[in-house]
């Protein structure tokens, strides 16, 4: 049985009104914001039938840093070509730091960029 072993990601957010402006022009889509003792979270959407994964913007100014060193999350490119995505983050705040790049024929595509916090984040399409 194939299992995905990622359950949940975060994001660190220093301005958590802008990360979710950014978040929600690039990917067409609506966070929804929780504040949860310390935290203040807003959570990617979940797909109904409960496939994938998850996650959230994070604003702790202690315990979370928005960095572009470390761990490098994918998007999946809903649209089916990353390049409509990319193509929204500049104007959203953020900047491209890899054009949409061939992996290969079997993978698809790729390309990264910096969010409006400073994170590194990357996209992946088929197309």
């Amino acid at each position: 049985m194939n299992k995905n072993v990622v359950g949940w990601f975060e994001i660190p957010v220093t301005d958590m009104d802008r990360a979710i402006i950014f978040y929600q022009t690039v990917f067409d889509i609506t966070l929804s914001r929780h504040l949860l003792g310390p935290l203040d979270m807003a959570w990617f959407p979940a797909a109904e039938n409960g496939a994938g994964t998850s996650g959230s913007l994070v604003h702790n100014e202690r315990a979370y840093k928005p960095s572009m060193d470390g761990v490098l999350i994918y998007f999946t490119a809903f649209s089916g070509d990353l390049s409509i995505e990319l193509g929204k983050v500049e104007n959203a705040g953020g900047k491209i730091l890899l054009p949409k790049t061939k992996i290969s024929d079997e993978v698809g595509y790729m390309a990264l960029f910096s969010d409006s916090e400073g994170n590194r984040i990357a996209l992946h399409s088929a197309k």
